[in-house]
């Protein structure tokens, strides 16, 4: 690149310095909230990374191209989006405003068509690996895509997180050579200046991972002096100066900042500097290879050429480059006073009646950024897969089976499916045939880039391992199990391509991921995952691998549809239903409720369940009626006046409860009829659809000061307004909000204890779960009317 082509970038990042500063002073000194909250904003850390994204957007990146942008560089993102004509102007003054710019990027909240989103240090670094990953797959089974880069800028201290190196190490995302991190490498973390500068241990963790490593460390002026006669030594200093030191450096100026710089230096440094004067020595020593345009660019072009693995480049930068407050230890939150941004402001040549204005259209300055506008857009994405995912598959069970093993069957059946099962891909974290996905992978094989030769013959596990396979296999890591699913499931953005996902996970183990599992809900993702087994019906291995709250997590996560099922054909129906909602929308027979937008969390068992109740639901209401209230939530799978009709005029109870325990509540209301009480038996399928319609009806009535009607769903599951009682293999506060819901008194039972080993019985009989519990439940709920 000539040196004209520089000057106009580095007019370029001038101006983005400038306006990201501005977007972060607007918001906090123009704009007054009312509520005496400081709005903040990270003026310095954005200064760090003006260079590095100027030359991205300005000089380096294809529309195909994706980026993660560190979450505190989000007013530098914006600025160059401002800049490239992509976000209106009236947005700059609405940084972390209600209906503005988010705090840090956000795909599904930011306007101007942010990739990933960042905020939760460590996940929006990895994302685009898994997004490669992705690509990858995609690419082998429904051809190449045009080629994207996956870049990620980060911090250096966003290398302490351990789901970085947890990404890095796993088999998944080894050989991925369209990756690229760019670490912004300025040595500072929130709370101070790093005492150690870890540079070693890093680059020695990526290259044993197999990545390609690249050091920006000093510009062009330091890279001149270090040329001279005796510039090594400078050099030796400079590498070999405390970081404390070197950062104490930018608050200096002058005799100051030599004496500092000389503390400790060997012989010879300061006759070397003897001749450059106090208003030189502190941008020579203090320059940089972060800030180098031209350095920069060499480092992504060598990145370029590497193909065969992922690239990370470590830029040394300056905290707050540019600004006064540049390498103070407190930077981080720091804010530029009105004096410092009107000082700012001329040194940038601008005044306030022209600081908010884009580059001049007809400068090479603004020619560049039309032109980069035009290299960078995009064509909008199909999300819709349009395929229609059979409403069911019609699995049936003669006998006793769980869930988890109709889970695997379920797949299996649409994996034969020649319009659904192309589309389908699983993933686990080494619990693939603990996890009843072994069918699935005996029939479509395991993902890898290239053809693997198998060296064993198991004919219970045909593990053919090619790029024809569908199951992407990772190593024990719960946050890589969510992060990659959050990528599988915005391939039809990030890829062109939408796919129909699936995980699993030891259910206990789904609070490891829920990191990762929040920030793809976030994002925007739709898959579906599994948690199996579950509970404490998991009774032999013990409290540690015993979920109580998962079921909690799922209701209350945004963006995630909770699933409990107790039996075959309700399963079947409420996982069609959800892969025909990720496919393209709601099935022609699901829930009166709106299009739902994002994943499905099923909670599976290993125990073994009678399917006999079931089929009598299945003959008192027929297929359509019992599928249109399973899927909707919730149904009643014994009405006690049919049941029993001898109690028509018996006390009436209610016992709703979900998954593994209805064996117990069904013993529960048999014990009941024969003490003359009428206890109707509800299979809550879907506590979180409950939950929501509930919550809708609430809220229509406080926005229009009218009285909240009673849900469709939960009218139909449960007709009367009598007490009830709630059981359930998790907290028992998950459900315990159905008693408000019903306006009936309510006793609910769960589990609220670390469970231990044992069997069955005996941890049910320890939580109150078995039969004897649950009638006395029900005679005290029947007391509190």
């Amino acid at each position: 690149m000539n040196q004209h082509d520089l000057d106009v970038l580095d007019e370029i990042q001038r101006r983005v310095l400038w306006l990201a500063t501005r977007i972060v002073d607007a918001a906090n000194h123009d704009r007054d909230t009312g509520d005496g909250v400081k709005v903040g904003g990270h003026q310095a850390s954005s200064a760090s990374l003006v260079t590095a994204m100027t030359a991205l957007w300005f000089a380096h990146l294809d529309a195909e191209d994706r980026v993660a942008v560190k979450p505190h560089a989000s007013p530098v993102f914006h600025a160059i989006q401002y800049l490239l004509g992509n976000l209106d102007r009236s947005y700059l003054t609405q940084l972390r405003a209600r209906g503005g710019l988010q705090s840090y990027p956000s795909r599904t909240k930011d306007p101007d068509g942010v990739d990933f989103s960042t905020g939760s240090v460590g996940l929006g670094a990895a994302a685009p690996l898994f997004a490669a990953a992705t690509r990858r797959y995609v690419d082998a089974h429904f051809g190449p895509r045009p080629r994207s880069r996956f870049i990620a800028l980060i911090g250096d201290a966003e290398l302490d997180e351990g789901n970085i190196w947890e990404a890095v190490a796993d088999p998944a995302t080894t050989g991925l050579g369209n990756v690229m991190w760019l670490v912004d490498f300025n040595r500072q973390s929130l709370d101070r200046v790093v005492p150690g500068v870890r540079i070693n241990q890093w680059r020695g963790q990526f290259e044993a991972a197999g990545w390609h490593v690249v050091e920006v460390k000093y510009g062009r002026k330091l890279a001149e002096a270090y040329a001279r006669p005796g510039g090594a030594a400078l050099r030796s200093w400079i590498d070999a100066m405390p970081n404390e030191q070197y950062q104490s450096l930018f608050g200096l100026a002058g005799p100051a900042l030599r004496k500092q710089f000389l503390d400790g230096a060997p012989a010879g440094i300061a006759e070397f500097i003897g001749d450059i004067p106090d208003e030189e020595l502190g941008p020579l020593v203090t320059d940089l290879g972060g800030h180098d345009m031209a350095a920069l660019l060499d480092a992504y072009a060598q990145c370029d050429a590497v193909t065969d693995r992922p690239s990370v480049v470590f830029a040394y930068t300056v905290k707050g480059w540019g600004l006064p407050i540049a390498g103070n230890p407190r930077n981080h939150s720091a804010l530029l006073t009105t004096e410092q941004v009107g000082t700012l402001r001329a040194a940038h040549g601008l005044a306030p009646e022209t600081e908010w204005d884009r580059l001049d259209p007809a400068s090479p300055a603004g020619i560049r950024a039309g032109e980069r506008r035009e290299a960078l857009s995009r064509p909008p994405r199909q999300r819709a897969l349009g395929v229609t995912v059979p409403e069911t598959t019609r699995v049936r069970a003669t006998k006793p089976i769980s869930t988890q093993e109709v889970f695997g069957r379920v797949l299996v059946d649409l994996a034969r499916d020649p319009e659904v099962g192309k589309y389908l891909v699983t993933t686990a974290p080494d619990v693939a045939t603990s996890t009843n996905l072994a069918g699935f992978i005996n029939k479509t094989g395991v993902f890898a880039p290239t053809e693997q030769r198998s060296w064993t013959e198991d004919r219970m596990l045909r593990w053919t391992e090619s790029p024809a396979g569908q199951h992407i296999e990772l190593g024990i890591s719960e946050m890589n199990l969510f992060l990659l699913l959050g990528q599988l499931g915005l391939a039809w953005d990030l890829s062109g391509q939408p796919l129909l996902p699936v995980g699993t996970v030891y259910d206990p183990f789904v609070l490891r991921g829920l990191d990762a599992f929040l920030y793809g809900t976030y994002s925007g993702s739709r898959f579906v995952v599994a948690g199996t087994p579950s509970g404490i019906t998991l009774a032999p291995e013990g409290g540690a691998h015993q979920s109580t709250i998962t079921a909690s997590v799922g209701l209350e996560l945004p963006g995630v549809t909770f699933v409990e099922p107790a039996y075959a054909a309700t399963l079947d129906w409420l996982l069609c239903d959800a892969l025909g909602q990720i496919a393209g929308g709601a099935s022609p027979s699901a829930t009166a409720a709106p299009a739902e937008d994002g994943a499905y969390y099923f909670r599976l068992s290993t125990r073994p369940i009678d399917q006999a109740p079931f089929e009598a639901a299945r003959a008192r209401l027929g297929d359509a009626v019992l599928r249109r209230q399973a899927v909707a939530g919730a149904y009643r799978l014994v009405d006690a006046h049919q049941a029993y009709p001898h109690l028509a005029d018996a006390p009436v109870v209610q016992l709703a409860a979900s998954g593994a325990v209805l064996p117990e509540v069904l013993a529960a209301a048999a014990e009941l009829a024969d003490e003359g009480i009428a206890a109707h038996v509800v299979d809550v399928t879907s506590l979180d659809r409950l939950y929501r319609a509930w919550q809708r009806t609430l809220r229509q009535g406080v926005r229009t000061a009218t009285v909240p009607s009673v849900p469709g769903a939960l009218r139909t599951a449960f007709a009367d307004r009598v007490p009830v009682v709630t059981v359930h293999d998790a907290a028992s506060h998950a459900m315990a909000w159905l008693g408000s819901a019903l306006g009936a008194p309510a006793v609910p039972l769960g589990v609220d204890e670390f469970g231990q080993s044992g069997s069955v019985g005996e941890l049910y009989e320890l939580h109150d779960l078995l039969p004897g519990s649950i009638v006395n439940a029900a005679l005290a709920a029947l007391a509190l009317r």
